[in-house]
């Protein structure tokens, strides 16, 4: 089946405090999003990235996309105002039946391990959303004042989150609410179940100076 991997790019990066966008900043020489891709492209040879940037960042975006091993595969979209935005216009160039990746271009540390993971499960359940475990104490907000959760119930959720196109494409055909904070969201609310699989502890997201430092470890 064909495969689309809608990279979201799209953000400011102002927690990171830098003069660019932080799938820009340089990691090891090379910049974040390229190493992004790179798994991807790498994954499937049949697969087509559709990268979506800051519209003030496509000129950058096109040179970091032509540095990868396939350049020809990579097609940028201008991002929206919000993620649920900017996923839905990467979407519109997913015209045919397809297993559709929806990945962060800050998680450059994915693997192609995970990409496949998700591709199979999706194959077979529709659906794939990776999550790891929660290695902290968990304390729920309420009315009453807070209280404590068994961690053990808890999910930490990663992307790259993937669908089914016939699931994923008629889902995204919503007005924009508060509670769309991933595509797992967006799917539910049309009516969908998604299925689970295993994420990775190193599939960090990148978004302050931290996490650029510990990335530059694992990196090495």
């Amino acid at each position: 089946m064909k495969k689309y991997a809608v990279i979201v790019a799209g953000g400011s990066g102002s927690r990171m405090g830098a003069p660019v966008p932080k799938q820009f900043l340089l990691l090891r020489g090379r910049p974040v999003l390229w190493y992004t891709l790179e798994v991807f492209l790498g994954a499937y040879a049949d697969l087509e990235i559709i990268l979506v940037v800051p519209g003030a960042f496509m000129e950058e975006a096109r040179i970091v996309a032509d540095e990868t091993q396939s350049p020809r595969r990579i097609r940028l979209v201008s991002g929206g105002g919000t993620r649920f935005h900017s996923v839905q216009n990467g979407l519109e160039l997913v015209q045919e039946e397809s297993v559709v990746f929806v990945h962060d271009g800050v998680r450059c540390l994915v693997s192609g391990a995970l990409v496949k993971r998700c591709y199979e499960q999706a194959i077979a359940s529709g659906s794939a959303v990776p999550v790891v475990n929660s290695r902290d104490s968990v304390r729920l907000v309420t009315p009453e004042g807070h209280e404590a959760i068994d961690r053990d119930r808890v999910k930490l959720v990663q992307t790259p989150q993937t669908f089914l196109s016939k699931i994923l494409l008629p889902s995204y055909s919503v007005e924009y609410r508060d509670e769309f904070t991933d595509e797992a969201t967006v799917v539910e609310a049309a009516g969908h179940s998604v299925c689970l699989v295993e994420g990775e502890v190193n599939n960090i997201k990148i978004t302050t100076p931290a996490d650029l430092l510990v990335a530059e470890r694992l990196l090495g």
